[in-house]
């Protein structure tokens, strides 16, 4: 469900739960333009056969793969009226606890930690989880800062 606010509101969401977004399916085609996009062919990424005897059991998405669908999760998550410019501005404590195997499904949860005012607009930190569907570790736990400008 998205959660949808004003410009004007958006030091309202200090510590606002914005729940979960719905799952998506990361695919072995994802998977090498990825690679493509970023120059990193190796094995146990876009190799299907290889990696199936190799340490995960399976071809895996990377890590960066992974952490880049923060962005489209956003969409499902929170909506900004009467924002000119949208920026992300950075990551904190980034960590990869589990590998996404190709085929399995994705999501995210995030919790808007703090929103401070900046020069021109507003910061959000914002705790955000990507969980595999049935995983008992989440594939990217990081800190993310995002600024909005009216």
């Amino acid at each position: 469900m998205t959660t949808t606010t004003t410009y004007e509101r958006l030091a309202d969401l200090a510590g606002v739960d914005l729940g979960c977004t719905g799952y998506r399916t990361v695919s072995q085609d994802q998977v090498n333009l990825f690679a493509d996009a970023t120059d990193d062919h190796q094995w146990i990424h876009v190799d299907p056969e290889r990696a199936r005897t190799g340490p995960f059991g399976a071809p895996i998405a990377h890590g960066f793969l992974t952490l880049s669908l923060a962005v489209p999760f956003w969409t499902e998550l929170l909506e900004v009226e009467g924002v000119a410019t949208k920026v992300n501005y950075g990551l904190d404590r980034v960590r990869f606890p589990a590998p996404v195997a190709v085929g399995s499904r994705v999501r995210m949860r995030a919790t808007v930690v703090e929103v401070t005012e900046v020069r021109g607009g507003y910061q959000l930190v914002v705790d955000q989880t990507i969980e595999i569907e049935g995983g008992t570790k989440p594939a990217v736990v990081a800190r993310g800062l995002y600024r909005f400008h009216a």
